[in-house]
């Protein structure tokens, strides 16, 4: 019973890492462009992989990357506040908000229905959110000087 768990435990551990192997880099890059911050998007991923981690056998099946996606966006959306100050990234001139349906939609791919349901939101909002997010990603800068 005992090498049971252990070998179940070495082929999780083996499967995680081969995970993180291939999918660590998108991720971070997503976490990169929510939080315009590489300290903090390698600790909200971090974070996100360590939840993934201790799901990783409850998958069933399911797409370890669409649940560590899910962990990374959830993590940013509760403390966005703390993502809030400039930092000189293109994607700084938008709230979080805006960035995190952004990067859903445009950098992951999302499909809009669900981005929506992942952030608890109508797919109506969804749109607006991105439309207004592009919008303001066209805009030229202000000229500070």
């Amino acid at each position: 019973m005992r090498e049971g768990r252990a070998a179940r435990a070495a082929r999780r551990d083996r499967e995680f890492d081969a995970f993180v192997a291939g999918a660590g880099g998108r991720l971070l890059r997503t976490a990169q462009l929510l939080t315009c911050d590489a300290a903090a998007a390698e600790r909200l991923l971090t974070l996100a992989l360590a939840s993934t981690y201790a799901a990783w056998d409850r998958l069933g099946g399911d797409d370890p990357y669409a649940l560590a996606r899910q962990e990374l966006v959830a993590r940013f959306a509760r403390f966005s506040w703390r993502h809030r100050r400039a930092r000189g990234g293109v994607l700084d001139r938008l709230t979080p908000r805006e960035r995190l349906v952004v990067v859903l939609r445009l950098h992951e791919g999302v499909a809009e229905e669900q981005a929506a349901a992942g952030l608890g939101l109508p797919p109506e909002r969804v749109r607006a959110v991105c439309a207004r997010a592009v919008a303001a990603l066209r805009e030229r800068p202000r000229d500070t000087g």
